[in-house]
């Protein structure tokens, strides 16, 4: 599932059918598909230098795709792999953080940093599990609580990631949805 191109924010072929993920508290740590196998690994580290942190977002086989640095408490950048500051990919800065409400805006810079297709959006209630990401007007995937028929009160501890087909690589938004959630998987 992960690309191997030179590009890892956009995939070579637009996926023919929505990607579902889950997620659990039980195993934050783990992202599997609707058949239990694991699709993506978290590494959470702390940098005891610096006060900023560091997640690498690993394929089934434990390669890195993706780090992700904290830079202060409203923002983040990504760097390709695990080798550090060398290949940013995106920056994403917190832009509102209400109670119920929290928004991120996106920015790719691997593409032209003034086309506004170049800028995804994240938006959504972390209690309640919910998140959408946009491509300009396009919905590029959405988490939501796992429902159960019959069941009055449902429990958040396990949710789904939709990815639907597009030109965005799945590593860079489950990467998006970790930093949108931010521990509280």
């Amino acid at each position: 599932m992960a690309n191997n191109s030179s590009d890892p924010t956009i995939c070579s072929a637009a996926l023919p059918i929505p990607v579902d993920l889950f997620l659990s508290r039980k195993h934050p740590d783990y992202l599997t598909n609707s058949s239990g196998d694991i699709v993506y690994r978290l590494s959470r580290r702390s940098l005891k230098s610096s006060s900023v942190d560091k997640i690498v977002l690993l394929d089934a086989a434990a390669s890195p795709l993706i780090s992700i640095y904290r830079v202060n408490k409203e923002s983040w950048q990504g760097f390709k792999g695990d080798i550090g500051e060398e290949d940013l990919l995106f920056k994403v800065q917190r832009t509102l953080n209400k109670l119920r409400r929290t928004e991120f805006k996106v920015f790719l810079v691997s593409v032209n940093l003034d086309n506004s297709n170049s800028r995804l959006e994240m938006k959504g209630w972390p209690f309640q599990r919910s998140c959408t990401i946009y491509k300009g007007n396009t919905i590029v995937a959405q988490t939501s609580l796992m429902h159960k028929l019959h069941q009055i009160w449902v429990r958040r501890g396990r949710f789904r990631l939709t990815i639907f087909p597009g030109s965005v690589d799945p590593a860079l938004i489950v990467t998006l949805i970790v930093i949108f959630f931010d521990g509280r998987i």
